[in-house]
């Protein structure tokens, strides 16, 4: 049984709508346990038993009187306070219960009834005490405003002390309590004292009476009558049987993590019956207090179990168990202890020095000595550069004056503006006179703007100096950088969220992602968290172990490898944030103690409110972090969470935290489908119960809601020193939890690029140091954050580094103007025309002054000034000029600074009238909207015109380096407007530009040629865009994030400046303008442009034709009568319940859109037929129908409203379409029903394994251990020899060497106790046909290749395959003509090799040979070349094997015939008689002891037609006994047989051979002596290979005759050959007879037949 939550003990009411089953049972048991339990301790004594009638019978009716009097008391009061008025009910209810509990008990005996008249005084008294009682109610009310305002808590105090106590401890106190009282009350010594003092003074003990006895003597009464309730369920219960049960853990043992030199306790409650003996183990080894004096203490009471251990090391990291055993069982607890190092904060020496050493902050000030101190820095560091993994120091020597030496300085290091603290990373030290930094293993974190402060007192200086530290060396080749900075962002009791910052060299290929590693504190073992890489730089560890600490790291991965680990984080314990944030206070790490909870006065129950401010603070598509604010109702008590979620759209809440309500005001979500939208909710409990729901949030889609932040903008570089610059850009727009900018610099034109910095700098403004002095270099920048780093910027200009040139106000003053030329004369003015000056000082230019001086014979005369005020235009007219006078000029121009140098003397002009026919020069050329191969060049029309209006203009282009032949004219007839868009222009290319005014009198002079332009899109160039919103207005926008404060938006029309706002309405907001037209029409047609100023040439045009016009009408009309777009129309679907799901798709809806569903004219509504649902964020519309019928036949609509919009789509389901739609719904449910129980997820089919047998097989579902399978074939079940598995889900049937029997129609049947299912498999005709080819063809591709064999009859070509079945057609080709079989060549099968046998070769075989294996569909074939050398040795080894073959035939050889020892009585006669055969007929000798025998009268030999020799020994004696043999012998080779005769003395029964005879047959009753064999050959033949032939199987014999091939092998015939044993090989039962037959003729000699010697050829 699990353990219970400490706030679900003590309350029954526990929100039971989310309690699953395991649970409540849990939970009822536990009750009746604590109730079992608590009667069993309250049976104190047997007097109690044999007294509990009487004061039962008395108790009743003064409690009775008691109460109501109490009740009648407490009317009054219970105007003035409800809680008091239930507590004056509950009192009365419970003398009820108990006046009913006395009176079952008064017939428990017929004794303890006599015994009741005794108590009877006390009960007499026990009455009149209840009338004192009333008494005190009476004052009670007369006070009951002083207790109105704390009746609330006294009402709850009467629950709280009448519950279930918690340990054994105090439920013998209490019952111990009982028996005192019951027998004070059962003597009447305490019935009279308090009978006296009523007399003496009733009314002022009750007046003396405070608050706190009257809830006590309350308190006591409610728990007597609590003891009373429980005996009696004891004695009605009582069975000692149901008291016994094994050890259950109400509270198990927590693991710690602590630091070193701390205590820890370990706490268990057990419970059980009888009580459980608990044993401590360390690491599964009984912990001994006696061998670890004074380490460990172990307290057990009362079912309370505790291990403290003292003063903890290293050593003591480990897991403890608790194991608790009676004799129902035995059960055990773990927990881990993980022993860490405390770093403290201050260094020990500072307190313990002789001296005093402390810094200023914990001294006195020295104030009083100086009263300002001087610090200087000398020998300072300078910028420094390292690399990962070194040691770097930072030093700084101090010199303080005036010098106090009893006060020493608070030195103070900063890194990035944040103090930095002694670690194992960095260590400090201060000398006394210097300063130093020491970085121990320098890692990309350390890199910042290092801070030396000084601080003496009130003073302090300080030194900054900054530090970059570039990449270790990857471990393999181009491999990433490590990532830095990881974090620990959220911390729970078991997820931890990590975070990083991606590094910024990613090795030359892209970082595909990283893998992120946890350790546990106190061990070395690195376990990998995630499978595949993840992008986003934060990722959630789950799995965790509550309280335990862990570190983790980062590792990037790219194709190349993977890059070196990154510094690991910072320790952080799993703990709930509430029990984190309740440690702080003391460096501790996970918390020790049990949940307590305690109340001095406790206050009537609270639910609490719903929480406030819920928000989504945080989403990915891995988790979703939600965070809200408590309750502000929520009593005197904690509050925890519980989290509900559910689909958007949807009111099907789910919890997320079941088990265990959350404590702190923040939760991540995990578990959630990716792309999917869900709302959350928040409710609150207490003791008193669960509160409503917070508001749900808004929905949110699962997903990477960060996105990858833009490209920074305008990259301006600065000359710095020597060796640095300054780079400054514009920022990321819209960019979201920026964490910084990486910057990267490159020698101009090298291509290769360097990390300027690898800790990414926050801001717009950064120093590259450590660059090249003299080199041209060039910057680029990329923004990263959480999402992944930016594509890089645009690369700034190349920038010479040397330091810059002194300063500068923040204005200057322009330079002067250029190009100052005369565009008009007459005879007393003249008209000039200027060039703004290149360099205008920062600041916007206010205007011109003109001077001008005549000169008199090449004298110049004084400057005149031709303007007092400025003008704004760069041409002006000069009046008052002398007709025929030379005059120079100079131009000078103002800004905010003040009015520039002028322009040096023009040269000299005289001021004429002109008479030219043609027109003058244009000016004010300007270039603007310059792309990469475009342009649009602006000018102003000539002052002079000619004799004739200027008709129209020229525009000439040529490249800035050309020469002036290289002019062209880009328009080829003139043209009327001021402007002209050049395009065609190459990309890069600096051009120069001029235009001419003519008229009917021809070409005028050109103008001035502009400004050298270069062809190419600025980074950060924006065009201008045409918009249409909602309400239908058409709009003209552009964006500018170049702007400065002074810029301004100037829009214009055919680039003429718009004066006339009648027809468009301006607004400019930020750095974004629009022109808003308020009604597009024909007049409205042109090229709108918009120039920025204060820029750098910022412009853009759009131009609005006839046919854009008419576009953007159309457009305008359907955002003002909009349509909700559709991306799909209404269909419909089935589900797997055989539902139909009507659903469209819409472009997208907003939240406030609705849908009407209707059917044939009629809406229909969400109910039990019908459910719907909207998606407001996919535009996901559905509508699922339950079970379609006859009556659901009609026009389905859906109406969709969405603001103005509105649209519909409609689904016709009549006829044949809607009953397919129906049989296929019906068909699908039936389909789900079958699935409810085991299943065919695959139905059977079949598989040609590689061995070519046939498995069929079928895949099931919903299979558990009790499912069985049976196999049918033609209705008659297979027996399985072995009980399947359901091993991955796939039953299986083999069938081995399948042919035509095995055609059938086969079944198999899942079943269990939810139903059955089967499935059939057809394999007869056509299905059967396919499966023998499918046979076929993996028979055929398991051939191997042709191989040769010789033999004694020719030569053998042969392929094995695996199985051969008869189906598969073999045919031979030779030379690609099919082989005639005849009986010199044919083919056959033996076993599984497939041969074709030539017999008596000759060199007409030789040749190609083919064997073509036909599977019903295809020819697989197998090539061999019998030709040239292999034919050669093949007929060489025919013709050994054929002459050894013959060899072997006709040696001589003895058939058989001859016993292995002959015993024979004296006086008798031997005659012996065997066959032998050879050719030619060989010859026979007999031996005697291995020496010839001859014939005689005594010893007869005979030899009769060569195959039949006898030996006769007429009346044999004992010197005949002896070794005896046959040799025959002919030209092919020899074989001899050897037996032995033994002459025994005559007996009685003369001429009988003695031997024991048995129902086995003959046995006789001999020594035998194993005979020698032997046979010699003339050939080397050697017919070992023979022997083995016999023990293995057939495919093995031929493969050893074909490489043992022996010309004078005997053939085995097969069955049905039986040749006899003239010159033919005999048959294989004569050669295994092992028992030979014995035959005793009248003659008194022994012949054995069918007996044949063993062969062995030397």
């Amino acid at each position: 049984m699990m353990a219970l939550p400490f706030y679900q003990k003590h309350h029954q009411h526990y929100d039971r709508a989310y309690r699953h089953k395991e649970l409540q049972s849990t939970l009822s048991q536990y009750q009746k346990e604590e109730k079992r339990k608590s009667a069993v301790y309250s049976h104190g004594s047997t007097a109690y038993t044999r007294g509990s009638a009487a004061y039962r019978h008395g108790s009743a009716a003064a409690y009775g009187h008691e109460s109501a009097a109490y009740s009648h008391g407490s009317a009054a009061y219970d105007h003035e306070s409800a809680a008091q008025s239930r507590r004056s009910a509950a009192y009365s209810l419970g003398s009820e219960s108990l006046s009913k509990m006395s009176s079952a008990y008064d017939h428990e005996s017929a004794a303890q009834s006599r015994r009741s008249a005794a108590y009877s005084l006390g009960s007499e008294s026990l009455s009149k005490m209840s009338s004192a009682y009333d008494h005190e109610s009476a004052a009670q009310s007369r006070r009951s405003a002083a207790y109105s305002l704390g009746s609330e808590a006294y009402s709850h105090g009467q629950v709280y002390v009448s519950g279930i106590t918690d340990t054994e401890e105090e439920r013998i106190k209490e019952s111990a309590a009982y028996i005192a009282r019951r027998n004070l009350f059962a003597t009447g010594e305490g019935i009279s004292a308090t009978r006296v003092a009523t007399s003496s003074s009733t009314e002022e003990q009750h007046e003396k009476k405070s608050r706190k006895v009257a809830i006590r003597e309350s308190a006591e009464r409610l728990a007597l009558k609590k003891t009373l309730e429980e005996t009696e369920e004891f004695h009605r219960k009582l069975n000692e049987d149901k008291l016994l049960h094994a050890p259950e853990f109400v509270i198990k043992p927590r693991s710690h993590t602590v630091w070193e030199k701390q205590n820890v306790k370990l706490h268990c409650t057990v419970t059980g019956w009888p009580e459980p003996r608990l044993t401590w183990y360390k690491n599964n080894v009984p912990i001994n207090v006696h061998t670890h004096p004074g380490k460990y203490f172990i307290e057990s009471r009362y079912g309370m179990h505790s291990l403290e251990i003292n003063k903890c090391d290293f050593e003591d990291t480990a897991q403890y168990r608790a194991s608790a055993m009676n004799v129902k069982g035995e059960l055990s607890a773990y927990a881990s202890l993980v022993v860490k190092r405390y770093k403290g904060e201050f260094d020990a020496s500072y307190f313990h020095a002789g001296t005093v050493t402390m810094p200023l902050s914990f001294g006195v000030t020295p104030h009083g000595y100086a009263s300002k101190f001087e610090i200087h820095f000398v020998d300072k560091f300078e910028v420094t550069f390292g690399r990962e993994g070194e040691t770097m120091s930072l030093g700084c020597t101090v010199i303080i004056h005036p010098d106090i030496k009893r006060f020493h300085p608070e030195i103070q290091w900063y890194r990035n503006g944040v103090l930095i603290t002694p670690s194992k990373w960095v260590q400090m030290h201060w000398s006394g006179e210097r300063a130093t930094l020491t970085l121990a293993h320098a890692n990309k974190e350390d890199e910042g703007l290092y801070t030396l402060r000084v601080v003496m007192g009130d003073y302090y200086e300080q030194y900054s100096g900054y530090v970059f530290v570039r990449d270790a060396d990857a471990e393999m080749p181009g491999a990433p950088a490590s990532p830095l900075d990881v974090e620990c962002l959220d911390a729970n009791k078991d997820y931890v969220i990590i975070s990083w910052k991606q590094p910024a060299v990613d090795g030359g290929s892209p970082i595909l992602g990283y893998f992120i590693d946890k350790c546990e504190v106190g061990t070395t073992h690195w376990t990998q968290c995630n499978e595949t890489p993840v992008k986003f730089a934060r990722f959630p560890v789950t799995g965790l172990i509550e309280g335990r600490s862990y570190i983790f790291r980062v590792r990037a991965v790219n194709k190349a490898g993977i890059s070196i680990p990154s510094r690991v984080s910072e320790p952080v314990a799993a703990l709930d944030p509430s029990d984190r944030a309740r440690l702080r206070s003391h460096p501790s790490a996970p918390w020790t103690g049990q949940i307590i909870v305690t109340e001095e006065e406790p206050a009537e129950g609270v639910v609490p409110g719903p929480p406030s401010d819920l928000h989504v603070i945080e989403a990915t598509k891995n988790y979703v972090v939600l965070s809200w604010k408590p309750p502000g109702e929520r009593g005197h008590e904690g509050v925890m969470y519980f989290v509900e979620k559910c689909t958007a759209g949807t009111e099907n809440w789910q919890r997320v935290n079941t088990e265990i309500p959350v404590k702190s005001p923040r939760f991540a979500v995990f578990d959630l489908a990716e792309g999917k939208s869900y709302r959350f909710r928040v409710r609150c409990c207490n003791s008193a119960g669960i509160g409503e729901p917070s508001e749900a949030t808004e929905a949110t889609v699962v997903g990477d809601k960060l996105d990858i932040p833009k490209v920074p903008g305008r990259i301006i570089p600065t000359r710095n020193t020597d060796t640095s610059v300054v780079v400054t850009w514009t920022e990321s727009k819209d960019a979201k939890e920026l964490v910084g900018y990486y910057v990267e610099a490159s020698i101009a034109g090298s291509g290769h690029w360097e990390p300027s910095n690898n800790n990414p700098v926050k801001g717009t403004r950064f120093i590259c140091h450590g660059l090249l002095t003299g080199e041209n270099y060039i910057f680029r920048v990329r923004a990263v954050n959480a999402a992944g780093l930016s594509e890089y910027s645009q690369e700034s200009e190349a920038i010479e580094v040397k330091a810059a040139i002194g300063g500068g106000l923040l204005h200057a003053a322009p330079s002067p103007p250029y190009d100052i030329t005369v565009l008009e004369s007459v005879r007393d003015s003249m008209v000039l025309g200027w060039k703004q000056p290149k360099i205008i000082g920062g600041a916007e230019i206010t205007g011109y002054y003109v001077n001008y001086r005549e000169v008199i014979d090449g004298v110049p005369g004084k400057w005149n000034e031709a303007n007092i005020k400025p003008v704004s235009e760069r041409a002006y007219r000069i009046h008052n000029l002398k007709e025929n006078m030379v005059y120079q000029f100079q131009v000078a121009a103002a800004n905010l600074a003040g009015v520039g140098t002028p322009s040096p003397p023009t040269r000299s002009f005289k001021c004429e009238e002109w008479t030219i026919a043609v027109p003058g020069p244009p000016h004010d050329l300007l270039c603007t909207e310059v792309r990469k191969d475009s342009l649009v060049l602006l000018w102003k029309p000539p002052v002079y015109i000619g004799r004739n209006p200027v008709t129209g203009y020229y525009v000439d282009v040529k490249e800035t380096e050309a020469t002036d032949e290289h002019w062209r004219s880009v328009n080829e007839k003139p043209i009327a407007n001021k402007f002209l868009k050049v395009s065609g222009l190459k990309e890069g290319v600096s051009y120069l530009f001029r235009v001419r005014a003519t008229n009917q009198a021809g070409v005028g002079k050109p103008s001035d040629t502009t400004d050298p332009v270069i062809a190419e899109t600025r980074p950060g160039t924006k065009e201008m865009e045409v918009d249409v919103d909602d309400n239908g207005v058409i709009s003209l926008n552009f964006e500018c994030d170049q702007m400065s404060p002074d810029s301004k938006f100037v829009w214009s029309k055919n680039y003429e400046p718009i004066e006339d706002e009648s027809r468009l309405a301006f607004d400019a907001k930020g750095g974004k303008s629009k022109a808003a037209f308020k009604d597009l029409g024909e007049d409205d047609l042109g090229i709108y442009s918009c120039a920025v100023t204060d820029t750098d040439g910022v412009s853009s045009s759009y131009t609005v034709d006839e046919e854009e016009m008419k576009r953007l009408l159309a457009l305008s009309h359907e955002h003002k009568f909009p349509t909700v777009p559709l991306k799909s129309e209404l269909a419909a679907e089935l589900l797997e319940k055989g539902q139909v799901r009507f659903w469209l798709q819409a472009e997208k809806l907003s939240g406030n859109a609705k849908v009407n569903f209707v059917f044939n004219d009629k809406e229909i509504v969400n109910g039990e037929k019908y459910k719907m649902k909207v998606d407001h964020n996919t535009g996901l519309i559905e509508m699922i129908m339950d079970k379609i019928e006859d009556n659901d036949e009609g026009t389905y609509t859906f109406q969709l409203q969405d603001g103005k919009a509105t649209n519909q789509s409609s689904l016709v389901l009549i006829g044949d379409v809607f009953k397919k739609l129906q049989n296929e719904a019906d068909f699908q449910r039936q389909e789900w029903f079958r699935k409810q129980g085991p299943h065919f997820v695959e139905y059977l089919g079949w598989e040609v394994t590689a061995d070519c047998n046939v498995l069929l097989k079928c895949k099931v579902a919903n299979i558990k251990k009790e499912t069985h399978i049976v196999w049918y074939k033609d209705g008659r079940e297979i027996m399985v020899d072995e009980e399947h598995d359901f091993k991955d889900g796939v039953c299986t049937l083999l069938i081995s060497e399948f042919s035509k029997k095995d055609a059938g129609n086969y079944e198999v049947i899942l079943k269990d106790d939810r139903g059955k299912d089967k499935s059939k498999l057809k394999l007869v005709e056509a299905a059967f046909a396919d499966l023998m080819n499918e046979v076929c063809r993996k028979i055929a591709v398991s051939a191997t290749e042709l191989k040769i064999q010789s033999t004694a009859e020719g030569i053998r070509l042969f392929s094995f395959v695996n199985y051969y079945l008869e189906d598969l057609m073999v045919s031979w080709l030779h030379n690609d003509a099919k082989i005639k079989y005849t009986d010199r060549v044919k083919t056959g099968v033996t076993g599984e090799q497939i041969w074709l046998q030539i017999n008596e070769p000759t060199p007409q075989d030789k040749g190609k040979y083919i064997m073509e294996l036909f599977d019903g569909k295809t020819t697989h074939t197998r090539k061999l070349d019998l030709s040239g050398q292999a034919f050669d040795e093949a007929c060489v080894e025919f013709q050994r094997l054929k002459q050894a073959a013959v060899a072997e035939r006709n040696r001589a050889r003895i058939l058989g015939g001859l016993p292995d020892v002959v015993t024979i009585q004296e006086g008798k006669a031997l005659n012996l008689t065997c066959n032998v055969w050879g050719d030619p007929v060989p010859e026979v000798t007999w031996l005697k002891n291995e020496k010839p025998l001859t014939a005689d009268a005594h010893c007869i030999l005979k030899y009769e037609s060569g195959k039949s020799a006898s030996f006769t020994m007429t009346g044999v004696n004992t010197i005949d006994s002896g070794r005896y043999g046959i040799l025959v012998k002919n030209k092919y080779g020899t074989e001899t047989s050897d037996f032995t005769v033994i002459v025994t003395p005559a007996t009685a029964q003369i001429g009988m051979v003695m031997h024991d005879a048995d129902v086995q047959g003959p046995n006789l009753n001999t020594m035998t002596i194993a005979k020698r064999k032997k046979a010699t050959a003339t050939s080397n033949y050697h017919n070992e290979g023979e022997k083995e032939d016999f023990v293995k199987p057939h495919a093995e014999e031929i493969i050893a005759t074909e490489e043992t091939p022996d010309p004078n092998e005997i053939l085995i015939v097969e069955e049905g050959d039986d040749r006899d044993g003239s010159g033919q090989a005999v048959k294989e039962t004569d050669v295994k007879s092992t028992v030979p037959e014995i035959i005793l003729h009248p003659t008194g000699s022994l012949i054995r037949q069918g007996e044949k010697s063993e062969e062995t050829n030397t």
